[in-house]
Protein backbone atom coordinates (compact mmCIF):
# COMPACT_ATOMS: atom_id res chain seq x y z
CA UNK A 1 0.00 0.00 0.00
CA UNK A 2 1.39 3.39 -0.94
CA UNK A 3 0.82 6.21 1.69
CA UNK A 4 1.25 10.30 0.37
CA UNK A 5 4.82 12.02 0.86
CA UNK A 6 5.36 15.56 0.76
CA UNK A 7 8.03 17.00 -1.89
CA UNK A 8 10.03 17.93 0.79
CA UNK A 9 10.14 14.61 2.80
CA UNK A 10 10.51 13.02 -0.97
CA UNK A 11 13.66 15.38 -1.34
CA UNK A 12 15.16 14.82 2.48
CA UNK A 13 14.71 11.02 1.69
CA UNK A 14 15.12 10.48 -2.08
CA UNK A 15 18.07 13.06 -2.44
CA UNK A 16 19.98 10.46 -0.33
CA UNK A 17 19.04 7.55 -2.36
CA UNK A 18 20.02 9.12 -5.50
CA UNK A 19 23.45 9.79 -4.09
CA UNK A 20 23.84 6.32 -2.73
CA UNK A 21 22.82 5.19 -5.83
CA UNK A 22 25.70 6.87 -7.41
CA UNK A 23 28.23 5.05 -4.89
CA UNK A 24 27.19 1.52 -5.69
CA UNK A 25 30.38 -0.96 -5.97
CA UNK A 26 29.33 -0.89 -9.65
CA UNK A 27 31.35 2.62 -9.69
CA UNK A 28 33.98 1.60 -7.46
CA UNK A 29 33.77 -2.75 -7.36
CA UNK A 30 34.08 -2.54 -3.76
CA UNK A 31 37.76 -0.94 -4.23
CA UNK A 32 38.38 2.66 -3.38
CA UNK A 33 39.65 3.41 -7.08
CA UNK A 34 41.57 6.55 -5.16
CA UNK A 35 43.79 4.31 -3.75
CA UNK A 36 44.95 2.73 -7.12
CA UNK A 37 46.12 6.34 -8.73
CA UNK A 38 47.95 7.57 -6.07
CA UNK A 39 49.50 4.05 -4.75
CA UNK A 40 51.14 0.98 -6.38
CA UNK A 41 53.57 0.37 -9.47
CA UNK A 42 51.97 1.70 -12.94
CA UNK A 43 50.75 -1.87 -14.03
CA UNK A 44 48.90 -2.28 -11.14
CA UNK A 45 47.14 0.67 -11.71
CA UNK A 46 46.89 0.53 -15.43
CA UNK A 47 45.41 -3.73 -14.65
CA UNK A 48 42.59 -2.28 -12.32
CA UNK A 49 41.28 0.33 -15.22
CA UNK A 50 40.92 -2.70 -17.42
CA UNK A 51 39.32 -4.72 -15.04
CA UNK A 52 37.04 -1.59 -14.34
CA UNK A 53 36.08 -1.02 -17.74
CA UNK A 54 36.31 -4.72 -18.37
CA UNK A 55 38.67 -4.69 -20.84
CA UNK A 56 42.21 -5.82 -21.74
CA UNK A 57 44.92 -5.46 -24.04
CA UNK A 58 43.86 -8.30 -26.66
CA UNK A 59 39.86 -6.95 -26.73
CA UNK A 60 41.66 -2.97 -27.65
CA UNK A 61 43.75 -4.34 -30.27
CA UNK A 62 41.00 -6.39 -31.92
CA UNK A 63 38.58 -3.20 -31.94
CA UNK A 64 41.43 -0.72 -33.39
CA UNK A 65 42.10 -3.37 -35.61
CA UNK A 66 37.66 -2.73 -36.70
CA UNK A 67 38.61 0.67 -36.80
CA UNK A 68 41.55 0.62 -39.50
CA UNK A 69 40.16 -2.04 -41.30
CA UNK A 70 38.86 0.72 -44.24
CA UNK A 71 42.46 2.58 -44.57
CA UNK A 72 42.38 4.44 -41.47
CA UNK A 73 46.16 6.14 -40.63
CA UNK A 74 45.27 6.37 -36.80
CA UNK A 75 42.68 5.45 -34.08
CA UNK A 76 42.75 6.07 -30.03
CA UNK A 77 40.03 4.45 -27.92
CA UNK A 78 38.65 6.84 -25.08
CA UNK A 79 36.43 5.21 -22.56
CA UNK A 80 35.11 7.31 -19.43
CA UNK A 81 33.53 6.97 -16.17
CA UNK A 82 32.04 9.65 -14.71
CA UNK A 83 29.59 10.12 -11.68
CA UNK A 84 28.65 13.63 -10.50
CA UNK A 85 26.81 14.87 -7.84
CA UNK A 86 24.81 18.18 -6.80
CA UNK A 87 22.60 19.81 -3.63
CA UNK A 88 21.49 22.68 -3.46
CA UNK A 89 20.02 24.92 -0.90
CA UNK A 90 17.22 27.63 -1.56
CA UNK A 91 14.91 28.83 1.34
CA UNK A 92 16.75 28.00 4.32
CA UNK A 93 16.07 24.49 3.06
CA UNK A 94 18.06 21.79 1.35
CA UNK A 95 15.71 21.04 -1.11
CA UNK A 96 17.62 20.01 -4.43
CA UNK A 97 19.87 16.75 -4.78
CA UNK A 98 20.37 14.90 -8.28
CA UNK A 99 23.25 12.85 -9.46
CA UNK A 100 24.30 11.63 -12.85
CA UNK A 101 26.41 8.60 -14.04
CA UNK A 102 28.38 8.47 -17.35
CA UNK A 103 29.45 5.24 -19.28
CA UNK A 104 30.53 4.58 -22.07
CA UNK A 105 33.75 4.51 -25.02
CA UNK A 106 34.51 6.84 -27.70
CA UNK A 107 36.44 5.51 -31.25
CA UNK A 108 38.34 7.73 -32.90
CA UNK A 109 39.81 7.30 -36.46
CA UNK A 110 41.91 9.78 -38.43
CA UNK A 111 42.87 9.80 -41.87
CA UNK A 112 44.59 12.86 -43.05
CA UNK A 113 43.09 15.61 -41.31
CA UNK A 114 39.81 13.96 -41.56
CA UNK A 115 37.89 12.82 -38.70
CA UNK A 116 35.36 9.45 -38.12
CA UNK A 117 33.57 9.28 -34.84
CA UNK A 118 31.63 6.81 -32.94
CA UNK A 119 30.68 6.21 -29.27
CA UNK A 120 28.79 3.26 -27.35
CA UNK A 121 27.66 3.37 -24.24
CA UNK A 122 27.64 -0.51 -23.95
CA UNK A 123 31.38 -1.99 -23.55
CA UNK A 124 30.94 -4.93 -25.23
CA UNK A 125 33.35 -6.71 -27.47
CA UNK A 126 30.15 -6.49 -30.20
CA UNK A 127 29.03 -3.28 -29.39
CA UNK A 128 32.63 -1.83 -29.70
CA UNK A 129 33.69 -3.31 -33.21
CA UNK A 130 29.78 -2.00 -34.44
CA UNK A 131 30.85 1.55 -33.13
CA UNK A 132 35.06 0.89 -34.46
CA UNK A 133 33.40 0.04 -38.12
CA UNK A 134 30.93 3.10 -38.18
CA UNK A 135 34.20 5.44 -37.37
CA UNK A 136 36.05 3.78 -39.78
CA UNK A 137 33.76 4.68 -42.67
CA UNK A 138 36.14 8.10 -43.00
CA UNK A 139 38.24 5.91 -44.64
CA UNK A 140 37.51 4.34 -48.36
CA UNK A 141 40.05 0.99 -48.85
CA UNK A 142 41.81 -1.34 -46.96
CA UNK A 143 43.87 -1.40 -44.29
CA UNK A 144 47.31 -0.21 -44.44
CA UNK A 145 47.96 0.21 -40.39
CA UNK A 146 48.54 -2.69 -37.64
CA UNK A 147 48.10 -1.24 -33.70
CA UNK A 148 51.68 -1.37 -32.20
CA UNK A 149 51.56 -3.32 -28.71
CA UNK A 150 49.95 -1.15 -26.15
CA UNK A 151 52.66 0.41 -23.53
CA UNK A 152 52.09 2.11 -20.39
CA UNK A 153 52.57 6.17 -20.55
CA UNK A 154 53.11 7.42 -16.66
CA UNK A 155 52.56 11.19 -15.60
CA UNK A 156 52.53 13.28 -12.54
CA UNK A 157 49.72 13.32 -10.31
CA UNK A 158 49.13 17.60 -10.32
CA UNK A 159 45.22 17.25 -8.39
CA UNK A 160 46.29 15.14 -5.54
CA UNK A 161 43.40 14.96 -3.17
CA UNK A 162 42.92 13.49 0.54
CA UNK A 163 39.72 12.33 0.68
CA UNK A 164 38.08 11.07 -2.66
CA UNK A 165 34.49 12.08 -3.52
CA UNK A 166 32.88 8.94 -3.67
CA UNK A 167 34.06 8.30 -0.24
CA UNK A 168 32.17 11.44 1.15
CA UNK A 169 28.51 10.98 1.96
CA UNK A 170 25.36 13.67 1.55
CA UNK A 171 25.22 14.40 5.26
CA UNK A 172 28.44 15.26 5.55
CA UNK A 173 28.05 18.29 2.76
CA UNK A 174 24.54 19.46 3.89
CA UNK A 175 26.69 21.75 7.09
CA UNK A 176 28.47 23.46 4.33
CA UNK A 177 25.16 24.63 2.71
CA UNK A 178 23.89 25.09 6.32
CA UNK A 179 26.74 27.35 7.19
CA UNK A 180 26.46 29.59 4.77
CA UNK A 181 23.45 30.23 4.45
CA UNK A 182 23.07 31.36 8.04
CA UNK A 183 26.60 33.28 7.70
CA UNK A 184 25.01 35.15 4.46
CA UNK A 185 21.77 36.47 6.55
CA UNK A 186 24.08 37.41 9.66
CA UNK A 187 26.20 39.45 7.54
CA UNK A 188 24.07 42.44 6.52
CA UNK A 189 20.39 42.65 7.36
CA UNK A 190 19.12 43.48 4.23
CA UNK A 191 19.78 40.28 2.78
CA UNK A 192 17.05 38.40 1.61
CA UNK A 193 17.07 35.10 -0.41
CA UNK A 194 19.99 33.24 -0.43
CA UNK A 195 21.10 30.01 -2.75
CA UNK A 196 23.68 27.90 -1.69
CA UNK A 197 25.21 24.96 -3.81
CA UNK A 198 27.41 21.32 -3.75
CA UNK A 199 28.72 20.25 -6.32
CA UNK A 200 31.07 17.11 -6.95
CA UNK A 201 32.26 14.85 -9.39
CA UNK A 202 34.97 12.13 -9.90
CA UNK A 203 36.47 10.41 -13.53
CA UNK A 204 37.77 7.58 -15.03
CA UNK A 205 39.42 7.91 -17.85
CA UNK A 206 41.54 5.26 -19.92
CA UNK A 207 43.29 5.76 -23.65
CA UNK A 208 44.29 3.74 -26.02
CA UNK A 209 45.97 4.42 -29.32
CA UNK A 210 46.95 2.58 -32.29
CA UNK A 211 50.17 4.31 -31.61
CA UNK A 212 50.88 2.05 -29.10
CA UNK A 213 50.13 4.65 -26.09
CA UNK A 214 47.71 3.00 -23.34
CA UNK A 215 47.22 5.80 -20.10
CA UNK A 216 44.81 6.16 -17.21
CA UNK A 217 43.70 9.39 -15.09
CA UNK A 218 41.19 10.13 -11.92
CA UNK A 219 40.28 13.31 -12.30
CA UNK A 220 38.24 14.91 -8.75
CA UNK A 221 36.25 18.13 -9.13
CA UNK A 222 34.49 19.88 -6.42
CA UNK A 223 32.90 23.16 -6.18
CA UNK A 224 30.76 24.97 -3.24
CA UNK A 225 29.29 28.72 -4.01
CA UNK A 226 26.41 30.79 -3.15
CA UNK A 227 24.34 33.70 -4.65
CA UNK A 228 22.41 36.04 -2.36
CA UNK A 229 19.55 39.35 -3.17
CA UNK A 230 19.46 41.90 -0.92
CA UNK A 231 16.99 44.96 -0.94
CA UNK A 232 17.74 48.70 0.16
CA UNK A 233 14.69 51.18 -0.18
CA UNK A 234 13.10 49.12 -2.97
CA UNK A 235 16.03 48.42 -4.89
CA UNK A 236 17.30 44.87 -5.17
CA UNK A 237 20.53 43.49 -6.36
CA UNK A 238 21.99 40.34 -6.53
CA UNK A 239 25.61 39.02 -7.11
CA UNK A 240 27.52 35.65 -5.38
CA UNK A 241 30.92 33.68 -5.32
CA UNK A 242 32.38 30.40 -5.54
CA UNK A 243 35.16 28.97 -5.03
CA UNK A 244 35.89 25.17 -7.15
CA UNK A 245 39.09 22.79 -8.09
CA UNK A 246 40.55 19.58 -8.91
CA UNK A 247 40.33 19.72 -4.88
CA UNK A 248 38.58 17.32 -2.45
CA UNK A 249 36.24 17.97 0.59
CA UNK A 250 39.53 19.43 3.19
CA UNK A 251 39.83 22.34 0.44
CA UNK A 252 36.39 23.78 1.96
CA UNK A 253 38.35 24.83 5.05
CA UNK A 254 35.64 27.49 7.76
CA UNK A 255 38.19 30.20 6.71
CA UNK A 256 36.94 28.59 2.44
CA UNK A 257 33.28 28.94 3.58
CA UNK A 258 33.70 32.07 5.68
CA UNK A 259 35.21 33.61 2.26
CA UNK A 260 32.64 32.62 0.40
CA UNK A 261 30.00 33.79 2.06
CA UNK A 262 31.68 37.21 2.63
CA UNK A 263 32.34 37.72 -0.55
CA UNK A 264 29.44 37.02 -1.90
CA UNK A 265 27.55 39.43 0.49
CA UNK A 266 29.95 42.43 -0.27
CA UNK A 267 29.60 42.15 -3.71
CA UNK A 268 25.52 42.48 -3.84
CA UNK A 269 25.86 45.11 -1.19
CA UNK A 270 28.15 47.25 -2.89
CA UNK A 271 25.81 47.65 -5.86
CA UNK A 272 23.51 49.28 -3.88
CA UNK A 273 25.83 52.62 -4.36
CA UNK A 274 26.71 51.86 -7.89
CA UNK A 275 26.62 53.88 -10.82
CA UNK A 276 26.98 54.42 -14.43
CA UNK A 277 29.57 56.17 -16.11
CA UNK A 278 29.02 58.17 -18.97
CA UNK A 279 29.37 56.17 -22.32
CA UNK A 280 33.24 56.52 -24.59
CA UNK A 281 36.20 55.12 -25.11
CA UNK A 282 38.76 55.44 -22.39
CA UNK A 283 41.56 53.49 -20.13
CA UNK A 284 40.51 50.35 -18.46
CA UNK A 285 42.03 48.75 -15.78
CA UNK A 286 41.81 45.39 -15.77
CA UNK A 287 41.69 43.76 -12.35
CA UNK A 288 43.54 41.16 -11.42
CA UNK A 289 41.63 37.39 -11.22
CA UNK A 290 38.67 37.49 -12.62
CA UNK A 291 39.47 39.83 -15.07
CA UNK A 292 41.52 37.19 -17.22
CA UNK A 293 37.77 35.90 -18.46
CA UNK A 294 38.58 38.44 -21.33
CA UNK A 295 41.95 37.15 -21.58
CA UNK A 296 40.55 33.87 -21.86
CA UNK A 297 37.59 34.44 -24.64
CA UNK A 298 38.73 37.67 -26.47
CA UNK A 299 42.36 36.56 -26.81
CA UNK A 300 43.13 32.71 -25.93
CA UNK A 301 40.46 31.13 -28.30
CA UNK A 302 42.40 33.07 -31.23
CA UNK A 303 45.56 31.42 -30.06
CA UNK A 304 43.74 27.67 -30.37
CA UNK A 305 45.56 25.87 -33.64
CA UNK A 306 42.22 24.79 -35.50
CA UNK A 307 41.16 28.22 -35.30
CA UNK A 308 44.62 28.93 -37.16
CA UNK A 309 44.55 26.33 -39.35
CA UNK A 310 42.05 26.92 -41.23
CA UNK A 311 43.16 30.72 -41.38
CA UNK A 312 39.51 31.63 -39.28
CA UNK A 313 41.82 33.32 -36.87
CA UNK A 314 43.23 37.04 -36.75
CA UNK A 315 46.59 35.35 -35.04
CA UNK A 316 47.19 32.57 -38.42
CA UNK A 317 49.88 34.93 -39.74
CA UNK A 318 51.40 35.73 -36.74
CA UNK A 319 53.96 33.34 -35.44
CA UNK A 320 57.32 34.47 -33.82
CA UNK A 321 56.05 38.24 -34.61
CA UNK A 322 55.49 41.15 -31.79
CA UNK A 323 51.51 41.28 -30.90
CA UNK A 324 52.36 42.84 -27.52
CA UNK A 325 54.84 45.14 -25.82
CA UNK A 326 57.97 42.78 -24.19
CA UNK A 327 56.20 42.87 -20.57
CA UNK A 328 53.75 40.76 -21.46
CA UNK A 329 54.05 37.33 -21.23
CA UNK A 330 50.81 34.93 -21.79
CA UNK A 331 51.02 30.61 -20.73
CA UNK A 332 48.37 28.51 -21.01
CA UNK A 333 49.27 25.59 -18.09
CA UNK A 334 47.92 22.13 -18.09
CA UNK A 335 50.04 22.24 -14.33
CA UNK A 336 48.83 24.36 -11.83
CA UNK A 337 48.26 21.64 -8.33
CA UNK A 338 44.20 21.26 -8.05
CA UNK A 339 43.33 24.27 -10.37
CA UNK A 340 39.87 23.23 -12.17
CA UNK A 341 41.46 23.61 -15.97
CA UNK A 342 44.55 21.63 -14.71
CA UNK A 343 45.06 17.77 -16.60
CA UNK A 344 47.28 15.17 -15.78
CA UNK A 345 47.05 14.24 -19.62
CA UNK A 346 45.30 15.22 -22.44
CA UNK A 347 42.28 13.47 -23.79
CA UNK A 348 44.16 11.87 -26.72
CA UNK A 349 46.68 10.36 -24.31
CA UNK A 350 49.37 13.49 -24.90
CA UNK A 351 51.46 14.41 -21.25
CA UNK A 352 50.32 18.20 -20.58
CA UNK A 353 52.80 21.04 -20.32
CA UNK A 354 52.80 24.49 -19.48
CA UNK A 355 52.79 26.41 -23.18
CA UNK A 356 54.27 30.10 -23.84
CA UNK A 357 51.58 31.36 -26.36
CA UNK A 358 52.98 35.13 -25.97
CA UNK A 359 56.82 35.66 -24.64
CA UNK A 360 57.75 38.72 -24.14
CA UNK A 361 55.32 40.19 -26.73
CA UNK A 362 56.28 37.62 -29.34
CA UNK A 363 53.12 34.90 -30.33
CA UNK A 364 55.54 32.09 -29.71
CA UNK A 365 52.94 28.90 -30.13
CA UNK A 366 49.35 27.81 -30.36
CA UNK A 367 47.77 25.42 -28.80
CA UNK A 368 47.72 22.23 -30.51
CA UNK A 369 45.86 18.31 -30.73
CA UNK A 370 47.33 15.77 -32.51
CA UNK A 371 45.71 17.13 -36.33
CA UNK A 372 46.73 21.26 -35.95
CA UNK A 373 50.70 19.29 -34.63
CA UNK A 374 50.66 17.06 -37.71
CA UNK A 375 49.88 20.00 -39.86
CA UNK A 376 52.39 22.31 -38.43
CA UNK A 377 54.67 19.60 -37.57
CA UNK A 378 55.25 20.38 -33.96
CA UNK A 379 54.77 18.43 -30.80
CA UNK A 380 51.37 18.25 -29.06
CA UNK A 381 51.05 20.70 -26.24
CA UNK A 382 48.78 18.66 -24.34
CA UNK A 383 45.51 20.67 -25.09
CA UNK A 384 42.99 18.25 -27.13
CA UNK A 385 40.25 17.89 -24.76
CA UNK A 386 36.86 16.75 -25.34
CA UNK A 387 33.56 17.35 -23.23
CA UNK A 388 33.08 12.96 -23.00
CA UNK A 389 33.39 10.18 -24.50
CA UNK A 390 30.85 10.90 -26.70
CA UNK A 391 32.71 13.87 -28.36
CA UNK A 392 35.90 14.10 -30.28
CA UNK A 393 38.55 16.12 -28.92
CA UNK A 394 40.13 19.89 -30.11
CA UNK A 395 42.27 22.34 -28.82
CA UNK A 396 41.39 24.19 -25.66
CA UNK A 397 42.59 26.17 -22.94
CA UNK A 398 43.21 24.52 -19.64
CA UNK A 399 44.28 27.39 -17.59
CA UNK A 400 45.14 30.82 -19.05
CA UNK A 401 47.28 33.51 -17.48
CA UNK A 402 49.15 36.22 -18.27
CA UNK A 403 52.07 36.49 -15.66
CA UNK A 404 52.94 39.52 -13.79
CA UNK A 405 55.14 42.51 -14.79
CA UNK A 406 57.43 45.21 -13.66
CA UNK A 407 54.43 47.78 -12.61
CA UNK A 408 52.68 47.73 -9.83
CA UNK A 409 48.71 48.08 -8.88
CA UNK A 410 49.18 51.54 -7.26
CA UNK A 411 50.90 52.98 -9.92
CA UNK A 412 48.45 51.43 -12.59
CA UNK A 413 45.80 53.64 -10.98
CA UNK A 414 47.39 56.99 -10.19
CA UNK A 415 48.35 56.55 -13.91
CA UNK A 416 44.93 56.98 -15.13
CA UNK A 417 43.23 60.38 -15.52
CA UNK A 418 39.68 59.02 -16.23
CA UNK A 419 39.16 55.57 -16.40
CA UNK A 420 37.26 52.39 -15.34
CA UNK A 421 38.88 49.64 -12.74
CA UNK A 422 36.23 46.01 -14.30
CA UNK A 423 36.80 43.92 -11.21
CA UNK A 424 33.97 41.39 -11.93
CA UNK A 425 32.20 40.12 -15.56
CA UNK A 426 29.67 38.19 -16.69
CA UNK A 427 28.53 37.47 -19.92
CA UNK A 428 30.29 38.49 -22.90
CA UNK A 429 29.86 37.79 -26.87
CA UNK A 430 33.37 37.11 -28.94
CA UNK A 431 33.88 36.98 -32.78
CA UNK A 432 36.66 33.67 -32.49
CA UNK A 433 38.08 34.80 -36.21
CA UNK A 434 38.56 38.39 -35.53
CA UNK A 435 38.57 38.68 -31.70
CA UNK A 436 35.36 41.54 -31.10
CA UNK A 437 33.87 41.23 -28.08
CA UNK A 438 31.28 42.77 -25.83
CA UNK A 439 31.72 42.30 -22.42
CA UNK A 440 29.37 43.09 -19.47
CA UNK A 441 30.97 44.41 -16.30
CA UNK A 442 29.17 43.33 -13.40
CA UNK A 443 31.28 45.46 -10.85
CA UNK A 444 33.96 47.81 -10.79
CA UNK A 445 35.19 51.45 -9.94
CA UNK A 446 35.19 54.81 -11.85
CA UNK A 447 38.81 56.06 -11.80
CA UNK A 448 39.12 59.49 -11.95
CA UNK A 449 42.61 61.99 -11.50
CA UNK A 450 44.54 58.44 -10.55
CA UNK A 451 42.21 58.10 -7.42
CA UNK A 452 38.68 55.05 -7.21
CA UNK A 453 35.81 57.06 -6.53
CA UNK A 454 32.25 55.93 -6.95
CA UNK A 455 31.57 51.55 -7.35
CA UNK A 456 29.77 50.88 -11.72
CA UNK A 457 27.61 48.67 -12.43
CA UNK A 458 25.80 47.13 -15.25
CA UNK A 459 28.43 48.48 -17.96
CA UNK A 460 29.68 47.03 -20.92
CA UNK A 461 33.04 47.28 -22.94
CA UNK A 462 33.20 47.02 -26.16
CA UNK A 463 36.64 46.25 -28.58
CA UNK A 464 38.74 43.64 -30.09
CA UNK A 465 40.75 40.88 -28.18
CA UNK A 466 43.79 41.50 -30.75
CA UNK A 467 43.88 45.29 -30.70
CA UNK A 468 43.26 45.33 -26.50
CA UNK A 469 47.03 43.12 -26.36
CA UNK A 470 48.72 45.93 -28.38
CA UNK A 471 46.93 48.53 -26.08
CA UNK A 472 48.28 47.03 -22.78
CA UNK A 473 50.38 49.84 -21.98
CA UNK A 474 50.97 48.60 -18.01
CA UNK A 475 50.92 44.79 -16.33
CA UNK A 476 51.31 44.60 -12.12
CA UNK A 477 53.08 42.30 -10.30
CA UNK A 478 49.95 41.26 -8.46
CA UNK A 479 49.07 37.96 -10.37
CA UNK A 480 46.12 36.40 -9.10
CA UNK A 481 44.58 33.15 -10.46
CA UNK A 482 40.98 32.61 -10.58
CA UNK A 483 39.36 29.88 -8.18
CA UNK A 484 35.90 30.24 -9.53
CA UNK A 485 33.77 27.41 -10.89
CA UNK A 486 34.47 29.08 -14.94
CA UNK A 487 33.60 26.43 -17.96
CA UNK A 488 34.30 27.22 -21.52
CA UNK A 489 31.76 26.52 -24.71
CA UNK A 490 33.31 25.98 -28.06
CA UNK A 491 31.90 24.20 -30.84
CA UNK A 492 28.85 22.54 -28.38
CA UNK A 493 31.09 21.20 -25.77
CA UNK A 494 31.74 22.37 -22.72
CA UNK A 495 35.58 21.83 -20.59
CA UNK A 496 36.51 23.10 -16.93
CA UNK A 497 38.70 25.83 -16.72
CA UNK A 498 40.39 28.77 -15.51
CA UNK A 499 42.60 31.53 -15.62
CA UNK A 500 44.15 34.33 -14.39
CA UNK A 501 45.79 38.29 -14.36
CA UNK A 502 48.13 40.53 -12.37
CA UNK A 503 45.91 44.01 -12.60
CA UNK A 504 46.74 45.40 -16.13
CA UNK A 505 46.30 48.99 -17.89
CA UNK A 506 44.80 48.68 -21.46
CA UNK A 507 44.87 52.76 -23.08
CA UNK A 508 41.92 52.51 -24.59
CA UNK A 509 38.08 50.04 -24.76
CA UNK A 510 35.07 51.48 -25.59
CA UNK A 511 32.76 51.64 -22.51
CA UNK A 512 28.96 51.50 -23.41
CA UNK A 513 27.03 53.90 -20.00
CA UNK A 514 24.53 56.36 -19.97
CA UNK A 515 25.29 57.89 -23.36
CA UNK A 516 25.27 54.52 -25.27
Amino acid sequence: MSHPISRREFIRKGSKGMIATALIPYFFKADPIHAFTIAGDGAQNLQHYYNHFGVDEKLIRQVMDEALSRGGDYCDLYFEHKVSQHIGLEDNDVNRAYSNVDFGVGIRVLKGDQTGYSFTEEITPKAMKQAARTAANIANGSANVTPQELKLREHPNYYPIKTPWEMVKIDAKIPYLQTINSRVFELDPRVIKCNVYFSNGTAMILIATSEGVVTFDYKPMGQLGVSCTAEQNGQREQNGFNLSGRRGIEFFTPENVERIATESVTRTVALFDAVKPEAGEMEVVLSAGSSGILLHEAIGHGMEADFNRKQVSIFSDKINKPVAEKFVTIVDDGTNPNIRGSINVDDEGNPTQKTYLVNNGILESYLHDRISSQYYNVAPTGSGRRQSFRHVPMPRMRNTYMLPGPHTRDEIIKSVKNGLLAEDFTNGQVAIGAGDFTFYVKSGYLIQNGELTKPVKDVNIIGNGPQVLKDIVMVANDFEMTEGGWTCGKNGQSVPVSMGLPTVKVSKITVGGVNS
